[in-house]
Formats: structure tokens, sequence, C-alpha cells
């Protein structure tokens, strides 16, 4: 088998960036800018997180306790239950696209940073 890449350097270290210290970790993570990305994620991440869980509970409450108001038929042999249901598929996949954008948008660029900071240091 051939192929078109160079052989290896003959002291065989692969050449990269150097690895950051593990000072320069916990300095990192005590900066302002780590600081603002952990709140920008914080801020995101709890609030919809407890308001999925509260949403599921409720769900899962009024399946247990409400069965009347559950099997309300709303058309045909769809009822409550069926649409409430199929609105956690769809929450949940909102909240997975929602996330990613704030991601994209918020997250990502400041994790960027720090990391581009953090390589040109080591």
């Amino acid at each position: 088998m051939t192929t078109d890449a160079p052989p290896p350097p003959a002291n065989h270290t692969v050449p990269g960036p150097t690895q950051p210290t593990t000072e320069s970790f916990v300095e990192t993570q005590r900066s302002e800018e780590f600081g603002e990305l952990r709140h920008a994620y914080r801020s995101f991440a709890f609030p919809l997180t407890i308001a999925f869980v509260a949403w599921y509970l409720v769900y899962v409450l009024l399946s247990n306790y409400a069965g009347g108001f559950m099997g309300t038929r709303l058309f045909g042999n769809i009822n409550v239950a069926l649409v409430l249901g199929l609105a956690q598929f769809l929450t949940t996949f909102l909240i997975a696209w929602w996330y990613a954008r704030h991601a994209a948008n918020e997250l990502d660029p400041k994790a960027e940073a720090i990391r581009a900071r953090m390589e040109g240091e080591a």
C-alpha cells in the first residue's frame, strides 16, 4: 500500500501545539472571560432544563391523576393525552434546536477565543 504522505520525521515527534500547563488552566478558569462563558451557558441551560422537567412532570401527573381530562377526545381518535405526548417530542426538538443556535452564536465564539488564547500561551 502506498501513500502520498511524506514519511514521519526520524525522531518520531509529531509537530503540533504544545499543551497548556495546569496553572494556565486554573488561571483561565478564574478569569472573567471564562466566568462570562459559564454564565452564558448556565443562564440558558438551567432555566430551560427546569422548565422542561416541570412540563414533563405535569404531563406525567396529568396522566396519572387526571385520566378523564387526558382521555377527552379532541377529534376522531385523537385525545388530549396524545396531543400532549406528541408536544413532548416537539418541545424536545425545539429546545435542542434553540440550544444549538445559542451555542453557535454565544458560547462557541467565547470558547474559541479562550482556546486560542490558551494555545497561544502554551
